[in-house]
């Protein structure tokens, strides 16, 4: 009983502290915003922080929709459906086991906002043994994603690297190689299955690198 009640004082002190974040929101949207984008998206930091959810995400896409010129409705819904991915996330991750910090939180709530399902992210997050963090983990599967690589790909090519043993920065250069492939003629499914193959292949040690579909450059029939 002890421990339990540990457990809920401590939880009960990050709650408070992350909802005494709330009433900064408001005067740092300011100027930034319209005043009721600032006001609506105060009242869901407020919400988020009371649930323990990291509150600076909230701010940070309030703050680009400002910037894009978006309307006030569409940003404070924008806001509000990645409050909602925050909540989800922190759910999936707590109860698959994993950690629930605010900066895995937030790579979850990205990766479900990029396609990936609630037992994908829990799967991730469970791969992620050191020396690979879970946040850095979620948020290279959320980009690759967002690329085009189809859910199910994204999580065999991450859980690959770290299968294989690859260095963690390999993870970071995940993308980019993605990118590289599609622009050399591949999908961005067969790029990812070609980083799979180079890196499950690789000696130990030594970098994967991209490797084009079917292991060679596709031809292109429109070049000599």
């Amino acid at each position: 009983m002890r421990r339990v009640a540990v457990t809920l004082t401590l939880t009960a002190v990050a709650a408070l502290r992350l909802a005494a974040q709330a009433p900064d929101v408001a005067a740092r949207l300011a100027g930034r915003v319209p005043p009721e984008v600032a006001s609506a998206v105060a009242g869901i930091a407020a919400s988020a922080a009371g649930r323990g959810l990291p509150v600076e995400p909230l701010v940070q896409k309030a703050i680009e929709g400002g910037a894009k010129g978006k309307p006030a409705d569409r940003v404070i819904a924008a806001v509000r459906a990645l409050s909602d991915q925050l909540a989800a996330a922190a759910d999936a991750l707590r109860s698959g086991g994993g950690r629930a910090d605010a900066d895995v939180v937030e790579g979850g709530a990205y990766a479900l906002g990029a396609g990936l399902g609630v037992k994908q992210v829990q799967q991730l997050a469970r791969a992620s043994h050191a020396p690979y963090d879970a946040a850095l983990t979620l948020r290279v599967a959320a980009t690759l994603a967002a690329l085009g690589v189809p859910p199910e790909n994204t999580v065999d090519l991450v859980e690959g690297v770290i299968s294989a043993g690859r260095p963690p920065s390999e993870l970071l250069d995940l993308p980019g190689e993605v990118q590289a492939g599609v622009a050399q003629g591949a999908t961005p499914t067969q790029a990812a299955q070609g980083l799979g193959h180079a890196a499950a292949h690789a000696p130990p040690g030594r970098p994967g690198g991209p490797v084009p579909p079917g292991q060679q450059k596709p031809t292109n029939p429109h070049k000599p």
